[in-house]
């Protein structure tokens, strides 16, 4: 059985009027309508390919029949921000946002008279302040409503072991007090106990973020402040740019030539938003096919095997390894081989970021 290849989902995110659906459709060269934000609960996906410049070499090397790029999922979500005055986030609204790996909000920048701010002046930090506030506040109602299951539960006695819940009862006191100081939970260190106990909730707060700071088309980015752990800021001209991704390839060249833009800003942001996740790409190589597969950092070669069929994690032996770089020094597999820099790795062995795999295994 083949395994299903890691699907990572970025929401994109931040209050009405800010410029989400414009980011959206510069990032996945789509063509939504903008300007639909306010009412509207339809979540837009599009999967995006992650521009890597590695496997473009590597394309040039060995001249594949295929050739296939990592992968990201953007999720364009409306209905933020509107609920800041009324608490909880509610329905499938929730689900959508649960269900995301990480977030990307889109916060404005840009001035345009003709586009109402729903807080009536541009102010960024503002702007990020609440959208936080409203993810801290939907998972400070689910911390609630768990303590005080747990406190019911310990007081009861008679089911699950009490040591047990007196750990979950710190775990959930660690986060209330986390979101007491107006803290994201991402900000908190947890263990990989913790992990798994709170792997099932969901918390919106403990997602990794990105800060996009959506700018107009001849503004600089403004001097902003986001330090959370997991969190990165980027900024974009997303009108601009989504304008460009719009037009036919030879008039987006001729335009980009016309205003000195010597390359698109979306490609940054998608890679960076791969980093965010915490992933990282291995290659398999040939002549039928070049290919990225994505781990998350950390992965053994094991996992990075399963990542291509489970029969290969089942049966693995060992990995043929070799890293990108030394691959391209020496230029070529059978160079690699005959200078040593392709090794045999184990079961313990931890994939490194651009590694170029073949892995050995009992079928």
């Amino acid at each position: 059985m083949k395994n299903q290849e890691l699907d990572m989902r970025l929401g994109i995110i931040g209050l009405p009027q800010s410029g989400k659906t414009t980011i959206f459709n510069a990032l996945t060269r789509g063509n939504q309508p903008v300007g639909e934000g306010i009412g509207r609960m339809e979540i837009r996906n599009a999967v995006v390919d992650v521009p890597d410049e590695r496997v473009d070499r590597l394309t040039e090397m060995f001249h594949p029949r295929k050739t296939i790029y990592a992968k990201v999922t953007y999720s364009d979500i409306a209905g933020l921000g509107s609920a800041s005055d009324k608490g909880e986030i509610s329905g499938q609204l929730l689900n959508q946002l649960a269900q995301m790996d990480g977030y990307i909000q889109v916060v404005r920048c840009f001035e345009d008279p003709s586009v109402a701010h729903v807080r009536e002046s541009i102010d960024p930090q503002r702007d990020i302040r609440l959208m936080d506030e409203e993810l801290m506040l939907n998972d400070q109602i689910m911390v609630e409503r768990k303590r005080e299951k747990l406190a019911e539960e310990h007081k009861k006695g008679g089911g699950r072991d009490k040591a047990i819940i007196e750990r979950e009862i710190a775990l959930f006191e660690k986060l209330n007090q986390c979101l007491a100081e107006e803290k994201p939970l991402r900000d908190l260190e947890i263990n990989e106990e913790e992990e798994r106990i709170l792997s099932g909730f969901g918390f919106l707060s403990r997602k990794p973020m990105m800060i996009l700071l959506n700018l107009g088309d001849t503004q600089n980015a403004p001097d902003i402040r986001y330090e959370h752990q997991r969190s990165s800021i980027a900024s974009l001209k997303g009108k601009l740019e989504m304008d460009i991704v719009q037009l036919p390839e030879e008039d987006a060249r001729m335009f980009m030539q016309e205003y000195g833009i010597t390359e698109l800003g979306l490609s940054r942001i998608i890679s960076n938003s791969y980093d965010l996740l915490g992933l990282q790409s291995f290659f398999t190589v040939g002549e039928d096919e070049v290919r990225a597969w994505t781990v998350r950092r950390g992965a053994s070669a094991p996992e990075a095997a399963g990542e291509i069929h489970t029969d290969m994690l089942k049966g693995f032996i060992r990995a043929e390894v070799v890293g990108y770089q030394d691959l391209i020094d020496v230029g070529g597999m059978a160079e690699a081989r005959a200078k040593a820099k392709l090794r045999l790795e184990g079961k313990t062995y931890i994939v490194q970021d651009g590694d170029i795999l073949n892995i050995r295994f009992n079928n």
